[in-house]
């Protein structure tokens, strides 16, 4: 049986004071006993270095929320993926619908920054996941199995097997609409198919795919009952240690 994974997307907030407050509560509430689900937290680059301060030695893992597809240069404000793996990152995100949405990444840069993190050592938590629009006009198998199919195509069967996919239903992400267990269930089992087909049955059984749309402790326990929801990608509710802990305990 997979062991859940519950990782937190800061997104852009956050402060060294707040910061400060908020994992050593996560920390604290996990106290010494194994927690029900491997965890992590993303942050804004900013804070890469906080958290390793605070976190080495922990049960908490962290990660970055995005990385460059290029590894040094004349490419400013952009990060490299051996800068986030100096600061011990474990993590970073993908192709996010905002990364997509508001800064125009497609299947194929997503793709390249997923292979940029591998390089770097690092696991790449790879979104996928349709719009409203999209899902009413039935087109959410054939938009999900694209995005996922792009990285599948650029990486090779050994580097999939090291990567997370994250399925994020954007019409549920920050709108307090979530997908039903049964909805995000029937995605993620397309999604464990197409990852079969690429790397095998075996490889894929131990491939976590997370859910990443408004997962929160009143609903958390039954999305992670189904087969293949292997645990969330949690936004709002990794703001608030309380939340945070109860969606890892719900695991």
């Amino acid at each position: 049986m997979r062991p859940k994974l519950v990782v937190g997307n800061w997104k852009m907030n956050g402060s060294r004071a707040a910061n400060a407050t908020l994992l050593s509560g996560i920390v604290a509430g996990l106290g010494g006993a194994k927690a029900k689900a491997a965890c992590a937290v993303c942050a804004p680059a900013p804070y890469l270095a906080q958290c390793q301060e605070l976190l080495a030695g922990t049960p908490v893992a962290w990660g970055a929320q995005d990385v460059s597809v290029h590894a040094s240069g004349a490419y400013t404000g952009e990060v490299a993926a051996a800068m986030l793996a100096d600061f011990a990152c474990r993590y970073v995100i993908v192709g996010h619908s905002e990364r997509r949405a508001y800064h125009g990444e497609g299947n194929e840069l997503v793709a390249r920054k997923a292979k940029a993190a591998l390089d770097a050592g690092l696991t790449p938590i790879v979104c996928v996941g349709e719009t409203l629009a999209q899902r009413e006009a039935n087109q959410t198998a054939a938009v999900v199995g694209e995005q996922l199919g792009t990285v599948l195509e650029t990486l090779s069967p050994e580097e999939v097997t090291k990567i997370v996919v994250a399925y994020e239903p954007v019409w549920a992400i920050g709108t307090g609409k979530t997908a039903t267990p049964a909805m995000a269930q029937e995605v993620h089992a397309q999604l464990r198919a197409q990852l079969k087909v690429r790397v095998g049955k075996e490889a894929a059984q131990q491939l976590h795919i997370l859910y990443g749309g408004s997962m929160k402790p009143d609903n958390a326990a039954e999305l992670m009952a189904q087969p293949d929801i292997d645990g969330g990608l949690i936004g709002g509710a990794s703001l608030k240690a309380a939340e945070f802990l109860a969606i890892i305990n719900a695991a």
